[in-house]
């Protein structure tokens, strides 16, 4: 019993000086909380916490399993009083309540070329007076967006027929811009070929995924062979190029007419009469406005029971309506989540806020995307 109670006072004594450090952490814990909340940056960082437990097996010669798992449960201690402690802050002023004072030359960036429907939107919402500059890729016109060579993105976000358009929406957890408004444009879809062209010449159909899903059921009657491409404007482009009456394009009005030598072969082929897609502005300033009708956020969903209804239970709480809900993989964490949702309401609401800093304290990680007019 000797030998036992040496061991038991060993590890008392290391229990004490662990309980002193740990005391130390959190004080210091406390202050990165503080740091955070101040700076408005949330408390879930992975890469971070991936280099602390790195860092500790790294610092012992065995034990690393057991090791990892006492830092993961530490970490998380830490950010359950990070969480507990963190009020979600929103900066609102007066000076907030214009809409959008768009200058005459506001130049807006946009994905595709011309003529394709983010094109269209863009002219749509900000008018002809706009410069307008064209990307081959989504994350191009965020990347355009962060260097400052345009003042504002047009991205299309969701379409009524083929929901949402998964690569912008992730690309918004990914930058730090805010949605300053919505658009949203209806889609026709056209068979697009070279002028004299008829529907037997036709062997190949190009058009972006969206707009092939889009007009499935008018391809099902064709033995056409349908080719995704990168955009629909783009297909209207190069079936001009090309000069082949074989070639044809499933695109807009809009870009029958940029691009010589095309005429539209078959109208309005799309399966949905009212299909249509809904584009979201971003800028990069965080400013709210006072009339603003809808708000946009994003929260991590982790994989364990009951964690989605707990969060949920918030709108409900304060009698806050949903009008959108989706779920995004975490693309470094296997089967965790993040949720996409938009609602009603109005950031000087007092409901709203609350539901805000309910869902900031209760998240591992929480983002406000923007408040606009829907």
């Amino acid at each position: 019993m000797d030998k036992l109670s040496d061991y038991r006072k060993k590890i008392d004594d290391i229990d004490k000086k662990l309980a002193i450090l740990f005391q130390d952490r959190m004080e210091v814990v406390e202050k990165v909380g503080e740091y955070k909340r101040e700076n408005d940056i949330y408390v879930l960082n992975r890469n971070r916490e991936e280099e602390v437990l790195e860092k500790a097996m790294n610092n012992c010669d065995k034990y690393h399993k057991e090791i990892k798992e006492m830092f993961i449960h530490m970490m998380d201690v830490s950010k359950t009083y990070q969480r507990e402690k963190q009020e979600y802050i929103l900066r609102l002023n007066d000076e907030s309540e214009v809409y959008l004072d768009i200058p005459k030359d506001v130049t807006v960036g946009y994905q595709g070329v011309a003529g394709a429907f983010s094109c269209e939107a863009l002219y749509s919402f900000f008018g002809d007076k706009a410069i307008s500059k064209s990307y081959v890729e989504f994350e191009d016109v965020f990347k355009a967006l962060e260097r400052g060579e345009i003042e504002y993105a047009i991205l299309p976000i969701e379409n009524s027929s083929t929901g949402g358009i998964n690569g912008v929406t992730d690309l918004l957890l990914e930058y730090d811009f805010y949605i300053k408004a919505e658009t949203s444009i209806k889609i026709n879809q056209n068979l697009i070929t070279l002028k004299g062209a008829k529907i037997e010449d036709i062997k190949e159909v190009y058009s972006h995924p969206q707009g092939i899903e889009q007009s499935s059921k008018f391809l099902q009657k064709h033995d056409f062979k349908v080719i995704p491409f990168y955009d629909t404007a783009m297909s209207a482009k190069m079936v001009s190029d090309l000069q082949d009456k074989s070639k044809a394009a499933i695109a807009s009005k809009f870009a029958a007419k940029e691009y010589d030598g095309l005429e539209i072969l078959e109208p309005n082929i799309n399966d949905e009469d009212k299909n249509t897609t809904r584009f979201i502005i971003l800028g990069k300033e965080k400013t709210f406005v006072k009339k603003a009708n809808k708000v946009s956020i994003v929260f991590s969903m982790e994989h364990e029971a009951g964690y989605l209804c707990n969060l949920l239970r918030f709108f409900s709480k304060y009698s806050i309506n949903m009008v959108k809900i989706e779920s995004r993989p975490m693309k470094k964490t296997l089967w965790e989540y993040f949720l996409y949702i938009d609602f009603e309401g109005n950031l000087y609401d007092n409901n709203v806020r609350k539901l805000l800093t309910d869902l900031a304290k209760s998240a591992s990680f929480f983002k406000l995307l923007g408040a606009y007019e829907g």
